[in-house]
């Protein structure tokens, strides 16, 4: 047991979860910043475009939901696999820690989309009707009063899907990737070393609450319902 613990702790091993912290900190901020830049205007137009919205668009808001749908609905272990051709199309090759955002971007972004989307459904039909009555543009809705609105609804969406980013990082393993759950598989997994398994694990459940703790009180500073 000491001589576990002594594995899990050593000079090496905490060089390398120093390498895994940083690894899996790149994988999840290059994910979260490209799947929002993706879904945010995907989130926008499914939202505008709704029946409800205020500019209905029933084909583009039908074709756009689906492909959405379809993305969302593909198991991400599957979604990595089926990507490859994509990705070495992208990017060049088929393996890294960059091989490996071409389809958790593709996952994450729809995820995205449909929570933007959401929280911009929440705002008060009646404070979009009374700026429509003002002669606003739908853009100055969209920029003026759904997205300030909806900001508090936005923040806890974004602490939510980058700790659900985060908890796709682990796979980075599957195409040569690395990060604190590739350490948690290779070590764990591969060759039974249960401590510096737990070690990564705890580590990965840190960074998780950080973050999570992070966006629930950034989105509680923003929402004016708590002042």
């Amino acid at each position: 047991m000491n001589h576990e613990l002594s594995a899990a702790f050593s000079a090496a091993m905490l060089g390398e979860y120093g390498n895994g912290f940083a690894t899996t900190l790149y994988l999840v901020v290059v994910c979260s910043l490209v799947s929002y830049l993706i879904g945010v205007p995907l989130g926008v137009i499914l939202c505008v475009s709704d029946q409800n919205g205020i500019h209905p668009n029933a084909p583009l808001n039908r074709i756009l939901g689906t492909v959405v749908n379809i993305f969302r609905s593909i198991p991400f272990a599957i979604l990595l696999v089926v990507a490859l051709p994509f990705t070495k199309l992208l990017i060049g090759t088929k393996v890294g820690n960059n091989a490996f955002l071409v389809p958790l971007t593709l996952s994450a972004a729809p995820f995205i989309a449909r929570m933007v989307e959401s929280s911009l459904k929440e705002v008060d039909r009646g404070v979009i009707e009374a700026t429509q009555s003002m002669g606003s543009s739908n853009w100055q809705i969209i920029t003026k009063v759904l997205i300030p609105e909806a900001k508090p609804s936005l923040l806890v969406g974004a602490a939510i899907s980058v700790t659900t980013i985060l908890g796709y990082t682990p796979l980075a393993t599957l195409v040569g990737g690395g990060g604190l759950g590739a350490i948690a598989v290779q070590y764990g997994l591969y060759r039974f070393q249960n401590d510096i398994m737990y070690t990564s694990s705890i580590l990965l459940v840190i960074l998780v609450q950080i973050l999570q703790e992070a966006g629930m009180k950034l989105a509680g500073s923003v929402d004016k319902r708590a002042k």
